[in-house]
């Protein structure tokens, strides 16, 4: 579950109860990431820590090691049909040089123009394209 939600706290139990395997929460939602990544792990989930574009992936390291995967936003949260942030590419590099075995992920802004950046990177566990698929990108179209 990729949290996007102001108090990310209230969220974790009805997740857990819900039968989620991991939470993903963003780092600027909360003034308190250890005690929720205490408590995710607790509830007996995998942690996801994401940062947003403005957010310094240095901010992120402190928490790298008691974690399951890093997500590194390339738009702003928020809505589908964003542009893809390429500048962004760098955290995911600098990421993967300092903790190896991290699963990490880009979302946002990914589809079929953008995934070779992904691939060139060549860093990154997972790419989320979601607005994309429906689009017809991906999956060539839905009615």
């Amino acid at each position: 579950m990729h949290m996007m939600v102001s108090r990310p706290e209230q969220w974790v139990k009805p997740m857990a109860a819900a039968g989620a395997n991991q939470y993903t929460f963003h780092l600027e939602a909360t003034t308190n990431p250890g005690n929720l990544i205490k408590e995710i792990k607790e509830s007996g989930m995998k942690v996801g820590l994401a940062i947003k574009p403005g957010t310094t992936v240095e901010e992120l390291a402190p928490w790298a090691n008691h974690i399951d995967m890093a997500l590194v936003m390339t738009v702003e949260p928020g809505f589908g049909g964003q542009k893809f942030m390429e500048d962004m590419m760098p955290k995911v590099s600098w990421l993967r040089s300092q903790f190896p075995s991290l699963d990490i992920e880009v979302d946002g802004g990914v589809g079929p123009d953008t995934i070779h950046k992904c691939a060139e990177v060549r860093n990154s566990n997972n790419t989320v394209g979601g607005h994309s698929q429906i689009r017809g990108g991906f999956c060539g179209g839905m009615s």
